[in-house]
């Protein structure tokens, strides 16, 4: 029984608690702000002792009977502008527009929204266009019609910048502000526009005007090209037409056609026949008449041009070795020439030499002769004598120089006799010479001889032999 009761006792407790914190407990939705107040509380952003806190997009805990819990919306708000201005050249107007604003999503913004509209959010609209019209009176009466007709940007810019301040002290901001309509009760906007909506007018009507033009012209050349189109095409039907005809004549004299082309055809084969058959017949005279006439007057030809051009070769050849002898024997005779210049030139240098040297040496040769012939005379002419032998001996054997036959007789004896009379011939020799030396005189040339001392050669047949 204690049990159960326990049990129950839990249960209860659990549901109690169940129910005091779902009491307690608030969730902040996506679109609206929590302000909790009962307590104080440090928010960021804000002053101390603010008396509430904020709370969005989660849940707290609110103590019930100490802290009360109010929702401010962040939802959208719009309110519909209709003022009456008047513009800086005093022309009244009436300007429709909208407004479309929300409370800000900062602490600040919200706390702002809370203190000014928490219990007075359906009045947010109306506060917001009082705002706003006074702002536009007053920007409206710095402008023109035709600054705001040209620019209605300039004019929606300048009442968001004029209203931003007064809009951030409220806690609310401006999404959207568009100028709807500008009404001109006075019909001066439509007065203005009349010279350009006539000038509109006129241009329309040159446009009408040029466009009917050139419509009538495109019509006019359509019309043109349809007529050359049709007289083409007759043009061409006629053509055609004629071919047919000409088609249609072709056919009837395709018959007899035929038939004078397949006579042509016989005609000019027997012709190419004919013509073969006489082509044959030249062919074969060629081939036994003409060819070998040819191939003889060829041969012929061939013949006295080779022995022609053999006889221009010898007698070339025969010119050309003549010409060549020519050149060889005058050059052998000049080189010949030269040659023998260089050697007559040499041998007289060489001649005039010796003898310049055969004369200085004779002279020195006198004069040690005349040197040695005055101290000793016998001495010099034994030495003369035998520097002179072998030409003494020449000189007496000369007188058999010219004997043209000799006969020895008797022999021995003969011989012996022949010996005896060339010493007695080389006897006399002896004498000759010493004959000369003894008639030498110191200043007379060496090697010198009077002539009647030599005996001139003769001729005579000689015979030694006895008398048997």
């Amino acid at each position: 029984m204690s049990l159960g009761i326990l049990a129950g006792v839990v249960a209860g407790a659990v549901v109690v608690l169940i129910a005091l914190f779902k009491m307690m407990w608030r969730v902040a939705e996506p679109n609206e702000a929590l302000v909790i107040s009962g307590s104080n509380h440090k928010t960021e952003g804000l002053g101390e002792g603010m008396g509430f806190r904020i709370v969005t997009g989660r849940g707290t805990l609110v103590v019930p009977g100490v802290q009360a819990v109010r929702k401010l919306s962040l939802d959208l708000n719009e309110t519909q502008l209709s003022v009456d201005c008047v513009t800086h050249q005093g022309i009244p107007l009436k300007v429709r527009g909208v407004v479309i604003f929300k409370v800000g999503d900062d602490f600040v913004s919200i706390a702002n929204a809370a203190r000014r509209f928490l219990d007075q959010q359906k009045l947010m609209s109306e506060r917001v266009h009082i705002v706003f019209a006074g702002h536009l009176r007053s920007i409206v009466g710095g402008l023109t019609v035709e600054d705001m007709i040209r620019d209605r940007e300039k004019l929606t810019g300048q009442a968001r910048q004029a209203c931003g301040t007064e809009m951030e002290k409220l806690g609310l901001i401006v999404d959207s502000l568009q100028i709807h309509e500008i009404e001109d009760p006075t019909g001066y906007i439509k007065n203005l526009a009349a010279p350009h909506a006539a000038a509109v007018q006129r241009d329309a009507r040159i446009a009408q005007a040029e466009a009917n033009r050139r419509a009538t012209e495109a019509e006019q050349m359509a019309a043109a090209r349809m007529s050359e189109a049709t007289r083409d095409s007759e043009i061409l039907q006629a053509g055609y037409q004629a071919e047919r005809d000409q088609a249609a004549a072709k056919a009837r004299q395709a018959g007899p056609l035929a038939d004078a082309a397949a006579r042509q055809e016989v005609v000019v084969e027997e012709t190419r026949v004919a013509q073969l058959e006489a082509d044959r017949r030249e062919q074969q005279l060629q081939a036994d008449v003409r060819k070998p006439a040819d191939a003889r007057a060829y041969e012929q030809r061939t013949l006295a041009a080779a022995e022609r051009d053999a006889r221009i070769l010898a007698a070339e050849a025969e010119a050309k070795k003549t010409e060549l002898a020519s050149a060889a024997t005058a050059t052998a005779t000049r080189v010949t020439g030269e040659a023998e210049a260089a050697a007559a030139h040499a041998k007289g240098l060489a001649v005039a030499e010796a003898t310049r040297a055969k004369g200085l040496a004779e002279a020195e040769a006198i004069k040690a002769r005349a040197a040695a012939l005055a101290e000793n005379q016998e001495a010099v002419v034994a030495q003369q004598l035998a520097e002179r032998w072998p030409e003494i001996v020449e000189a007496g054997a000369s007188a058999f120089g010219n004997v043209d036959q000799m006969v020895l007789l008797n022999g021995a004896d003969g011989m012996a006799e022949m010996f005896a009379k060339a010493l007695t011939m080389g006897g006399t020799g002896l004498g000759l010479a010493r004959q000369l030396l003894a008639n030498m005189k110191p200043d007379a040339p060496a090697g010198a001889v009077p002539a009647a001392a030599v005996p001139a050669p003769r001729t005579e047949e000689i015979t030694v032999g006895d008398d048997t």
